[in-house]
């Protein structure tokens, strides 16, 4: 409807703009990701649920506001510290994003550690409980170590000074016991895998009497120089930990200075302030390293380590793409979307079953009012009868919604883009990084680069053909 007024002007109300709701919702997240891709935020977790899909959810909230938080598998896996806990003030770093499902704001979590007392040191001290409250420290159970030992296990590392220190003082002290050494890292994240296997090599049955079988040793110590809390806290890991405890071989822990304290520590059958004390407490014989063994050892290690760092390099270039960063986007809130439906499938069958419980539990006390005993019996048979019809019901109702979240699961992996990469197909993006959808982009000389299921090429533009479909 058109009015006007006296001087003649023609005025018009607004258009209106009627959104849909997944419309404004999504538009609400863009906004949302732009604004506050990066936040850190502190709180107390609270309804922390880890389903097997490996993604974490839970609350993060204070006295008087609080907001959901998701971390998927591949951040929830490098929280390799500490265990996240209801109760436990964490800073959880992430973007803020809204899940279109249920217009829902929530955190989307790529670190966490804990508030107050750093990752390494509540990692140090749940492992402690967790072990010493299964009795791993008791003395009662730690093994005498064995006097005057003729073979003598040695786990540590062979450029370290710890093992000249223990090797010089064993020269001082005798001459005739044999010395193994086991070569591994004694820090880092391969350290504990690495001292792992020495004692399983040392625990091994030997097939012959020869010294030289890792199970003709009579005891073990395990060997490294001082250092900071995050040089030591490789010592820490529980694997490692109970490794040492079931050892059937005695085992001297001799890590870092006097006021350095680890796990293996109390684990192991005897701690030594030092590896220079830990030499004083067992007799030990000098043995010879051959050079050019030692100098293979560090020139594997060098080579190692930077092939390790130019893969590492070149994975983190390609997952800061664009496109992949979209594509793990979406496969993240299908994943979610996916443990949503499997949370409300638990919950209606848990009111199910409670709801049945409990008109159950009616019958039986109106029953028990009642002098009716001759009645009784067929009461009962019927209740039990509609119990085992419910049950039947439930479990028939539980296949039919396993079979439906295994079909939408394969879907998912079928949606894959690994998975269509390995069926042939490239990715192919132009200088600037973008994908080609189109030759008519593309002029004669132009260099393209291909992604392929494994590896990329890199290649120049001879001549284009333009087909329609």
């Amino acid at each position: 409807m058109d009015t006007s007024n006296q001087l003649g002007f023609q005025f018009r109300p607004p258009e209106r703009r009627v959104w849909t709701v997944r419309a404004l919702v999504s538009a609400v997240r863009s906004q949302l990701e732009r604004e506050y891709s990066d936040c850190w935020v502190e709180g107390e977790i609270s309804n922390l649920r880890i389903p097997d899909s490996g993604h974490m959810y839970f609350t993060l909230k204070e006295e008087t506001a609080q907001i959901r938080v998701v971390m998927f598998r591949s951040s929830a896996a490098k929280l390799l510290r500490f265990r996240p806990e209801n109760g436990l003030q964490v800073t959880v770093r992430g973007r803020i994003t809204v899940y279109e499902d249920r217009g829902e704001l929530q955190i989307s979590a790529e670190f966490m550690e804990p508030k107050g007392a750093g990752a390494l040191q509540l990692a140090f001290e749940q492992l402690k409980a967790r072990l010493q409250a299964e009795g791993l420290f008791e003395a009662s159970r730690k093994q005498a170590i064995p006097h005057l030992p003729q073979r003598i296990g040695i786990i540590t590392s062979p450029q370290g000074a710890a093992l000249r220190d223990i090797l010089n003082v064993l020269a001082r002290r005798h001459h005739s016991a044999n010395v193994l050494i086991y070569p591994v890292q004694v820090q880092g994240d391969s350290a504990p895998g690495e001292v792992l296997a020495g004692l399983r090599y040392f625990n091994t049955e030997p097939r012959h009497q020869d010294s030289h079988r890792g199970g003709a040793v009579e005891v073990l110590i395990i060997a490294r120089g001082g250092g900071s809390a995050e040089d030591l806290a490789c010592f820490n890991h529980e694997g490692l930990a109970r490794a040492v405890a079931a050892s059937r071989i005695p085992v001297i822990s001799a890590i870092g200075h006097e006021t350095d304290f680890t796990i293996v520590d109390f684990v192991a059958d005897l701690r030594a302030p030092t590896p220079s004390a830990a030499a004083e407490l067992v007799i030990r014989s000098r043995q010879e390293i051959e050079a050019q063994a030692e100098e293979l050892y560090r020139r594997l290690e060098r080579a190692v380590r930077y092939r390790l760092l130019m893969a590492h390099q070149e994975l983190s270039g390609r997952a800061q793409h664009g496109a992949f960063a979209r594509m793990m986007d979406g496969i993240h809130r299908r994943q979610q979307k996916l443990d949503e439906q499997r949370f409300r499938l638990e919950k209606g069958e848990r009111q199910l079953l409670e709801r049945w419980h409990r008109r159950s539990e009616a019958v039986t006390a109106a029953v028990r009012y009642h002098d009716a005993r001759r009645q009784l019996a067929g009461v009962r048979q019927r209740l039990e009868a509609r119990v085992a019809t419910l049950a039947a019901a439930t479990h028939r109702r539980l296949l039919e919604r396993r079979g439906a979240l295994d079909r939408s699961t394969a879907s998912l992996e079928a949606l894959s883009p690994v998975a269509i990469l390995n069926r042939g197909y490239a990715l192919v993006f132009d200088t600037k990084g973008q994908l080609v959808k189109d030759a008519d982009r593309l002029e004669t000389g132009d260099e393209i680069s291909a992604r392929l299921a494994r590896g990329q090429i890199r290649a120049r533009v001879t001549a284009r053909e333009t087909q329609s479909y």
